[in-house]
């Protein structure tokens, strides 16, 4: 089997000599020529409009780590089904396009575009206006994943997915179609307080909820959500834990505000497991809500928040215990699987490798969801399917083992209960968008006229909030 379906970029001699990619200019949008420089400790995305000048940012603190990540290798695959011809290129033709380097690994279907907070902070801008998709509409767009072949996760978004009464419906048509896991992105509000709606949607299929989660106390919450907010999620916990679903927090981690928190967060998550199955950070991207060119020291990257978790577990952890993601670019994520022990204490579980997802996977590069066949179709690879079934095993809740004597099997329980997985995944804004990396994405968004559409292009806003692909409706102007 051929995974790899297009050229990987020339390694450089220098892995942190200048290099040359595409991005866009953050007040029209249009692709421009990018250059990837070192500045002191820093690498920075550097580009010129011929209309509206040049621009900078930070988008990887350390060098080192820059190097050593520089070497990682990347799966990439044709995507299944083409949408789109290129014709204006990258960002401007997704749908997928015969120019994207992967397949689609986790798809967002965001069924409404209402929601029940109005967070300072949000990707979709949305708030109590805008509507629901109908049935019909999500049945399109199930439809469309289905023609796009292969297995992928489905994550119900927005919005806030919970704010509509027929979600356990929907995740049913998603289960009726054969997808295997079914995870919502939510606030938790309505988790926390309506028990009965909860177990419905667990009772229609679903696996795990992805809860947004950005520090311990209210002071964090509400800055970046406007409400106080700690005592619901504890409660939305609580009963994701009753209702047997897991839980991933999702902390939005910005400077200044919650970034001192990251090793208090994780300590959370290991007071809360098994219900707690992960930790998944994500560094602010400047989009949706949260508009207008930032400050450098209102970025923080990803290898400062590996450094935080390894200060916190005070010489546990390594940086070395964390990877990239073995499908997209090396660049865009971190993940690893670490165990528990009695006392609270992290250690690196031995002999295993981060794939997609924040997954493990065997001592060899996969791509996540698929790869193409010597004959040229595309079909999904055992490796792929093992690191799909490694997610549902990390991000489920694992049923209770056995009282008393252990068998194999509780053995196996025990450890999935005591293991908690720290990952993390840079969204790309105006600023820091490289098409190279772009092109790479393996998180995309299911929107309307059967097209697939990475997330980070999805969500695109200039300087005055235009986007590429996202309609006011959608965004509930």
């Amino acid at each position: 089997m051929t995974l790899i379906d297009f050229p990987a970029p020339p390694a450089s001699a220098d892995a942190l000599a200048p290099s040359a990619t595409e991005s866009v200019c953050p007040v029209c949008l249009a692709t421009v020529p990018a250059e990837r420089c070192v500045e002191g400790d820093a690498i920075v995305l550097v580009k010129t409009c011929p209309d509206h000048g040049s621009f900078s940012a930070p988008v990887w603190r350390g060098l080192a780590s820059h190097r050593a990540w520089s070497a990682a290798s990347v799966a990439a695959a044709r995507p299944r089904a083409v949408a789109t011809p290129v014709e204006r290129g990258c960002p401007h033709d997704c749908g997928l396009c015969a120019d994207h380097r992967q397949q689609s690994c986790c798809v967002l279907l965001e069924v409404t575009s209402r929601c029940d907070l109005a967070c300072p902070v949000c990707y979709a801008a949305v708030g109590q206006g805008g509507r629901d998709l109908s049935l019909a509409e999500i049945d399109a767009r199930l439809d469309t994943l289905v023609a796009a072949g292969g297995q992928v996760h489905v994550q119900l978004s927005g919005g806030e997915p919970t704010i509509r009464d027929d979600l356990p419906e929907i995740v049913r048509r998603i289960r009726a179609r054969g997808f295997d896991f079914v995870q919502i992105n939510s606030n938790g509000v309505r988790l926390a307080c309506d028990p009965d709606y909860l177990r419905d949607l667990v009772a229609a299929g679903l696996d795990c909820v992805f809860l947004q989660f950005d520090g311990v106390d209210d002071g964090v919450h509400r800055a970046l959500r406007g409400a106080r907010l700690m005592r619901l999620k504890a409660r939305a916990i609580a009963a994701c834990g009753e209702a047997g679903v897991g839980v991933v927090l999702v902390p939005t981690v910005v400077p200044g505000v919650n970034d001192g928190q990251i090793g208090a967060i994780v300590d959370f998550a290991i007071a809360h497991m098994p219900t707690v199955r992960a930790v998944h950070f994500q560094p602010v991207a400047h989009f949706g809500r949260c508009r207008g060119e930032p400050a450098t020291a209102a970025r923080i990257t990803l290898p400062e928040i590996v450094e935080a978790l390894v200060a916190h577990a005070g010489g546990a952890l390594r940086f070395e215990d964390f990877r990239a993601g073995s499908a997209e670019n090396p660049f865009c994520s971190f993940s690893g699987r670490f165990r528990v022990d009695d006392a609270g204490r992290l250690a690196p579980r031995p002999g295993m490798r981060a794939a997609c997802c924040g997954t493990p996977a065997p001592a060899v590069t996969t791509s996540c969801c698929g790869g193409a066949a010597d004959d040229g179709s595309v079909r999904a690879s055992p490796d792929v399917a093992r690191a799909r079934r490694a997610v549902a095993g990390q991000w489920t809740l694992p049923p209770a083992a056995a009282e008393g004597p252990r068998d194999g099997f509780d053995a196996v329980l025990v450890d999935r209960a005591r293991t908690l997985g720290l990952s993390g995944m840079a969204f790309q804004d105006a600023w820091t968008l490289d098409l190279e990396r772009l092109r790479s994405c393996h998180v995309h968004v299911v929107a309307d006229g059967g097209r697939l559409i990475p997330f980070c292009a999805y969500n695109l806003t200039a300087t005055d909030g235009r986007s590429l692909y996202r309609s006011p409706a959608e965004a509930g102007a």
